[in-house]
């Protein structure tokens, strides 16, 4: 436990983060714990995918770069946190332990936090799917994977234990930024207020470089110097949950009361009351305040009782999508677009193609906006992209789809070209929560 003021940085806002800049902040941000967020829905439906092809896989794609490249910062002292664990934290453990091996970094802990599969847990419970209605023992015929939003708490016993690397699978994004906070200044799990406080701080980190002021960039209204080496932000915490945040030293990017505004509202439906797995946090009373150069105070955040139940986030097989995609440029581009696209759904309906939710988009036209595009009667684009996409029942239907869009090479309007198809399963994500005396985690360690 300390006393002090704890730095904890953030090195991934989402899988596909720039590793560089995670480098960056783990060789100059002179931190006790660097977090990596690196898990989502479709994250965690990719890990199983590659589960399913080799059992011993499923952790996150990017886990062995991203240790080859930090682990050295932990061998020197910095813990590090993450979900990379993804759908195989146990596997993700054995990666990581001989990946430190390879390096020549001995004598560390490393941890693996599993449990957050809930899937047999959820055979016989009575719970509806949130987003249906539909009785949660009708839709488990559908469901491949079920995990739970686990909180701070089965993080703890790992950070107790001294593992240096902390790997987990579905932990709530802010959690992993809790966890830490918790073990460091000795927070009680019903410290409402402090977690609450530390909800914040974890939520204002969470997405990376997005409160640096990547994603927060707009030319001529909000300019951001050198995104091109944007760095990636710390908090400084104090024992009471205040904090200041800034970035990696020598980095580009900013950090300013606008550029935390934004990532504070970020995802937040209620700020008085957003749930977690800690705490109801409640950040009506937030209070941001410049504290120097790329230097932002946080206080005012607060708390109340956690949730009684946890979040469950299922992933149902939902059919197939089929698309096709075929480019358009010169005069009359869009007519021409428009032309195949009659001719191609034509063409569905011929042959007995039976879909559900096709949808034609215009790229460069109304691809974004759709109905709205169309109503602000845009200039005539000078070059389109034509897309055709419809969910189908079955893989062969799905094909048809994209051939049909390829076959306008020679049987469409004047100058297709830039052709692509494809046809692939659909996971779709659905929720329902889950009684929390019905979750177990389990700590796996190894030394390196």
């Amino acid at each position: 436990m300390t006393a002090g003021v704890v730095r904890i940085g953030c090195g991934a806002g989402y899988a596909g983060d720039r590793l560089e800049a995670a480098a960056e902040l783990a060789e100059r941000g002179d931190l006790d714990y660097l977090v990596l967020e690196c898990l989502a829905e479709r994250t965690l439906a990719l890990a199983y995918a590659r589960k399913r092809r080799d059992p011993s896989l499923g952790y996150d794609a990017g886990l062995r770069t991203r240790m080859e490249t930090l682990l050295p910062t932990c061998a020197r002292g910095t813990t590090l946190v993450s979900n990379l664990g993804a759908a195989n934290p146990r596997g993700a453990l054995d990666a990581t332990v001989e990946i430190a091996g390879r390096l020549g970094l001995t004598g560390m802990l490393i941890g693996a936090v599993d449990g957050d599969n809930v899937l047999e847990q959820l055979d016989g419970l009575d719970r509806t799917v949130w987003e249906t209605g539909q009785p949660i023992g009708e839709a488990l015929g559908e469901v491949d994977w079920a995990h739970a939003y686990l909180g701070a708490d089965a993080l703890l016993p790992a950070l107790r234990a001294g593992c240096r690397v902390v790997l987990a699978g579905r932990i709530a994004d802010p959690s992993l930024f809790v966890a830490p906070l918790m073990h460091e200044f000795g927070w009680a799990a019903d410290d409402w207020h402090r977690l609450g406080r530390g909800t914040m701080v974890g939520h204002l980190l969470e997405c990376g470089s997005s409160v640096t002021g990547g994603y927060f960039a707009e030319p001529g209204r909000k300019d951001v110097p050198d995104l091109t080496g944007i760095g990636m932000p710390i908090a400084e915490v104090d024992p009471d949950g205040t904090a200041v945040v800034c970035k990696t030293p020598g980095t580009g990017g900013q950090v300013s009361e606008r550029t935390c505004k934004e990532q504070l509202l970020y995802e937040i439906h209620d700020p008085a009351a957003y749930l977690t797995p800690d705490v109801t946090a409640d950040f009506s009373r937030a209070a941001l305040a410049p504290a120097g150069q790329d230097r932002v105070a946080v206080s005012g955040g607060s708390g109340r009782v956690r949730p009684d139940e946890l979040k469950v986030v299922m992933g149902v097989r939902d059919g197939f999508i089929g698309e096709g995609e075929m480019s358009y440029a010169g005069p009359g581009a869009l007519s021409r677009a428009r032309l195949s696209a009659e001719i191609v759904r034509d063409r569905l309906d011929r042959q007995g193609v039976h879909y559900t939710g096709l949808r034609t988009e215009f790229i460069g036209y109304d691809s974004v906006l759709g109905p709205i595009a169309r109503r602000a009667e845009p200039p005539e684009p000078f070059e389109v992209r034509l897309r055709i996409a419809a969910r189908t029942a079955t893989e062969r239907a799905a094909a048809i789809v994209g051939a049909e869009v390829e076959a306008l090479t020679i049987t469409g309007p004047a100058g297709g070209a830039g052709k692509r198809s494809s046809a692939r399963a659909v996971v779709s994500v659905r929720s329902t929560s889950i009684p929390r005396s019905l979750v177990h985690t389990t700590l796996h360690t190894a030394t390196t």
